[in-house]
């Protein structure tokens, strides 16, 4: 099919048009527009439950990541009627508006229709919407790890089991996930009863009990003096205004790799040397399956 050509298809009993499916989008790899779909074809029965009552954010690069990117939290333009769509107030924007109607995405349809429109990135917030669009409490708790130069993943993996120790002695049954661009994450489920400014409040003193503990590793403040060697432990992901990159999304970087959920046996072999932590191409993301994903 020819750069540009649109043709019609049908998703989840809806129809849709695709265009552009032998586009290149990663020059790096060659990877098209038309493998990206299939990717997230591929992976939506992983992926959806993280997307599911979470409004999206999406990086949009309509030209391959080598052109110009934009960030896009209203539904877009044009979006067909089918296409839910919450209203938050109160979050902010760049924009400066008020409120923002994001795009909910809670079937294959959806995902289809927001990818098609250049959309390779899907960040999302700890929190849901109820049934009537309300946000609700966080259900998990985010720590978001970032290597400072010279530190990559063999570090924040030493910093992830760190993590892990912390939230397990509470309760909590933590999963790690490589963000697909340097560093990884760290989620946990919650009960839905803390608001996001307690989660975050906790999430910082953990941070800073790290750090005070290991100081060679760990940093919880963003200056840039601090971080060569160590890992920014960010805790500030757990704002209600925040958002990470949802697991099993591609990143919009040179190659097309995935925020792919990852056992812990991988990074315990990173945190000792037995084995090296990378960030996944999509093609070994696909192959990781079902049983290697994340409880966020």
């Amino acid at each position: 099919m020819a750069t540009g050509e649109t043709q019609t298809v049908e998703v989840a009993g809806r129809t849709l048009r695709v265009s552009s499916l032998d586009k290149v989008l990663y020059p790096a790899t060659g990877t098209t527009k038309g493998e990206v779909l299939q990717y997230y074809v591929s992976v939506a029965d992983r992926l959806l439950p993280h997307l599911r009552d979470r409004p999206v954010t999406r990086i949009r690069w309509p030209h391959g990541v080598t052109g110009e990117h934009f960030f896009e939290k209203n539904l877009p333009s044009g979006a067909p009627r089918w296409l839910e769509s919450v209203t938050i107030r109160g979050h902010g924007s760049r924009s400066g508006r008020e409120s923002v109607t994001y795009p909910l995405v809670r079937d294959l349809a959806a995902l289809v229709y927001l990818v098609n429109l250049g959309s390779l990135e899907l960040h999302v917030p700890q929190w849901r919407v109820d049934a009537e669009g309300v946000p609700q409490p966080p259900d998990r708790l985010v720590v978001d790890l970032d290597p400072g130069p010279g530190a990559g993943l063999g570090e924040c993996a030493r910093v992830a089991l760190l993590v892990r120790e912390q939230l397990a002695a509470v309760g909590l049954d933590p999963a790690p996930v490589t963000s697909g661009s340097k560093g990884m994450q760290v989620y946990a489920g919650l009960d839905g009863e803390r608001s996001a400014d307690e989660v975050s409040a906790v999430t910082k003193a953990l941070a800073q009990h790290l750090s005070e503990r290991h100081p060679a590793l760990v940093v919880w403040q963003m200056t840039k003096a601090l971080r060569p060697g160590k890992v920014l432990l960010d805790w500030s992901q757990n704002s209600a205004a925040k958002t990470t990159i949802c697991p099993w999304s591609l990143r919009g970087r040179d190659h097309p790799r995935v925020a792919a959920p990852r056992s812990w046996a991988e990074v315990e072999a990173a945190a000792d040397g037995r084995a090296e932590l990378t960030q996944l191409p999509y093609e070994q993301a696909l192959a990781l399956g079902s049983a290697a994903d994340a409880d966020t």
